[in-house]
């Protein structure tokens, strides 16, 4: 077996085991890595409505099967969002005209909810290239580790929020991050080539939203908003995915940002965020989901990888109370999977990614949500990936839908962003 790949099942088993023993040695090393024993239960009808008509057009998707994916993925995933933004307010703090050497114009904004005073708000970064003649398409989407690990430029101020552990010693101390973060996470945003392909980039901390931990709701907008504790109450995911809307909607008053024509973008449980906002806010024409894995691109029938009994034992702020229920054996009670998530940003854009090391995210099954939501897509008479079998590595497919397995393991990488700008170029066009 590639060594790399050892590496990278190892990793995942550490990542699990290190969660404060939520789930036992046993348990990880019972996950499954053989295509020969993955779950042969089928994944639920996609163009049969809930009173078993077909769908057979484009209206029968819009005024019908779209409404009814969405209403199950809020009642037994990610819980229900509630009404709450209207009164967003939109600070600039700083505009710096010369931004990445005279590339940018970057603009730093704090977003707030006067109706919710006790929420302390999205820090939002925005870099707008220069000197082009009309505003351009924004790509938004959030960090793990804060604004001042997006970009190496020293004049970002580092986040106070709380942090989970750096990846090298020293970046966070007592979950604050330090000055050894500065640009910890810029190789996944080259804000260079962003800029260079004519686009801006609007990212924020994900944990100004609601901290990534169990308790993380208690200083975070859901614990702010206050929590009902129902089995449908939206998790952090729903959190997250709610501040990326806002995040969109900052971007109308940002000069040279055409918020018309916006992609949304996420990374592992980023990833699961940004299909789920793209699910629910029709205004991202592009929905970019790189190595979400379980709860994201993966369907959870395959048991591969990443399960849901794993992540909602491990993870369970993510998700409303209710998605537990299905862990296995019951995954297969479950009324929804990936392909349904997916075919929510039909007729826009959708771009799914892997990475081959990465089997923990079950890069075979990403794959598979992204050719089964082709019947969708071709309502609208739309190309999907146009191939039945996984693609070769480094060789995207697709048009509508774009997918591609590259080298390397779970990352984003600039192989990552040179086929998601080329995407967003193609079909974000004035």
């Amino acid at each position: 077996m590639d060594l790399s790949i050892c590496f990278s099942r190892a990793v995942g088993a550490l990542v699990l085991l290190g969660l404060g023993g939520v789930v036992s040695g046993a348990e990880a090393r019972r996950v499954n890595y053989d295509e020969t024993k993955v779950g042969k239960d089928p994944l639920p009808p996609l163009m049969a409505a809930s009173d078993g008509s077909k769908v057979e057009t484009a209206d029968d998707w819009k005024s019908k099967r779209r409404g009814e994916i969405l209403e199950l993925f809020r009642n037994h995933v990610f819980g229900y969002t509630p009404a709450i933004g209207s009164d967003l307010k939109v600070e600039v703090t700083e505009k710096k005209d010369g931004a990445l050497q005279g590339m940018a114009v970057r603009w730093l904004l704090h977003l707030s909810l006067p109706s919710v005073p006790q929420w302390e708000g999205i820090d939002l970064m925005v870099y707008v290239p220069k000197g082009l003649p009309k505003p351009v398409p924004v790509v938004v989407g959030l960090s793990f580790q804060g604004n001042h690990a997006v970009t190496t430029e020293t004049d970002v101020p580092i986040s106070k929020k709380w942090m989970r552990p750096g990846k090298q010693e020293g970046q966070v101390v007592a979950n604050r991050a330090t000055e050894k973060a500065r640009g910890a996470e810029s190789s996944r945003w080259p804000l260079k080539m962003i800029m260079e392909h004519g686009c801006a980039l609007a990212t924020a901390y994900y944990g100004d939203i609601e901290p990534d931990h169990a308790d993380g709701w208690k200083d975070g907008l859901r614990g702010a908003v206050g929590l009902k504790k129902v089995d449908n109450e939206w998790g952090a995911i729903g959190a997250w995915a709610w501040g990326l809307s806002r995040m969109l909607d900052a971007c109308q008053q940002i000069d040279g940002v055409d918020a018309s024509r916006a992609a949304v973008i996420g990374h592992s449980r980023l990833g699961k965020t940004s299909l789920w906002a793209g699910a629910q806010d029709e205004r991202f024409g592009i929905v970019i989901s790189n190595n979400s894995g379980e709860g994201g691109a993966a369907p959870a029938r395959r048991d591969f990888g990443e399960t849901t009994k794993i992540i909602t034992s491990a993870f369970p702020h993510w998700f409303c109370k209710r998605y537990s229920t299905y862990a296995e054996p019951n995954t297969h009670l479950l009324p929804v999977d990936s392909h349904m998530l997916g075919a929510l940003a039909a007729p826009r854009g959708l771009y799914i990614a892997s990475a081959v090391e990465d089997e923990w995210a079950d890069p075979k099954g990403e794959f598979i949500t992204a050719r089964e939501v082709e019947p969708v897509y071709r309502l609208f008479g739309k190309d999907g990936v146009g191939v039945s079998d996984q693609p070769a590595i480094d060789h995207p497919v697709g048009a509508q839908v774009r997918y591609h397995v590259r080298t390397g393991k779970h990352d984003v990488v600039d192989f990552d962003w040179e086929q998601y700008l080329k995407f967003v170029g193609a079909l974000l066009k004035p």
